[in-house]
């Protein structure tokens, strides 16, 4: 079968989904956590005190016609006369060689509390709007095909079930929630995303956006005595949406200007993945802060659709150079990536 064919022969697939009388969606999937952290928690609004541009670009499947492909961009600072940090993240997501597009812009407020000179928490609400849409000239159903030669045929496919445009829209408001506390040393935060859960059927079924659930934990451990300017970063994640589970566990290692790191994911009951991450970061006290990362996952469980390649995901992160810290103002030492 060439490729043009099997990329139709998704494209059905898909379709045959978009029709049931429920159907139910997830959330694009990062593995670099922390180098989209708006992304991950709205409360990390902020976090950086100076103002934070993050891009992230991922393609999940890349040898497998029809890819999902993502990019999101953000940009957030903290802000003293309102005390806490605002943000924004923009979100783009193409399914099936782009006949399935989602667009999302959240904006977000984190509050900085302060408890002691130790701990500080931050709670965050977020409110954004998305887009999905739907290319129905794309669209191929079973009746179409000829057992020689592919689809050549009209569809028989009722009425009711065809779009009346070849573009198919949805549109609606969107909220989340989330809080954060850290220290020195350790970090931890819990997010509720879809918090409404909008519906965003497109051609009418029932489709609710299931809320997710991300709980996150970590610490920063240096290796001063070992290895100087140099630490190691264990962290835990764990997401739920629906009935979709994912737990990640990994460990960062940090000496500037090179940050490594190996993920294990597990999805439900069964071994997803193992992520693997290299980076390079220039920190700086007074001047700007960069930071370039690259993760592979290597795909260890099976999806039933042969070789896939696993997924590559890039970031892109620079903290812009702003007026000093105030004494009592604590950044949280959670990873770059």
């Amino acid at each position: 079968m060439s490729v043009s064919k099997l990329k139709k022969v998704l494209a059905l697939a898909f379709c045959f989904c978009c029709f049931q009388q429920t159907l139910e969606a997830q959330d694009p999937y990062f593995s670099q956590f922390y180098a989209n952290p708006l992304y991950l928690n709205p409360a990390m609004a902020g976090t950086a005190w100076c103002p934070r541009f993050v891009s992230n670009y991922r393609n999940q499947f890349p040898s497998f016609p029809g890819s999902f492909v993502t990019y999101s961009a953000s940009y957030d600072q903290h802000v003293e006369s309102i005390g806490g940090g605002v943000g924004v993240n923009v979100l783009h997501d193409r399914a099936g060689d782009g006949i399935l597009t989602t667009t999302n812009i959240n904006l977000m407020y984190s509050y900085h509390s302060p408890i002691n000179r130790r701990l500080s928490i931050r709670s965050a609400l977020q409110v954004g709007y998305f887009q999905k849409s739907l290319d129905g000239t794309r669209l191929t159903f079973g009746d179409m095909i000829d057992p020689r030669y592919g689809f050549i045929y009209e569809t028989q496919e009722s009425a009711q079930n065809l779009p009346n445009n070849p573009d198919i829209n949805k549109g609606g408001l969107d909220f989340a929630a989330g809080v954060l506390a850290y220290s020195k040393k350790f970090y931890g935060g819990f997010a509720v995303h879809h918090l409404i859960e909008p519906e965003e059927a497109l051609i009418g079924v029932k489709s609710k956006l299931p809320r997710k659930l991300t709980a996150h934990v970590g610490a920063l451990i240096p290796l001063e005595r070992d290895f100087k300017d140099a630490s190691i970063s264990p962290n835990f994640i764990f997401q739920k949406q629906l009935n979709a589970t994912t737990a990640n566990l990994g460990m960062y290692f940090s000496k500037e200007p090179f940050v490594g790191g190996v993920w294990y994911r597990n999805s439900g009951q069964y071994p997803d993945a193992f992520i693997i991450l290299i980076g390079l970061e220039q920190l700086n006290k007074r001047g700007p802060n960069f930071k370039v990362g690259y993760t592979f996952d290597v795909t260890v469980g099976s999806v039933g659709i042969g070789p896939t390649s696993g997924g590559h995901e890039l970031s892109l992160s620079y903290v812009f150079p702003c007026r000093k810290k105030p004494k009592r103002w604590r950044t949280i030492s959670c990873p770059s990536f």
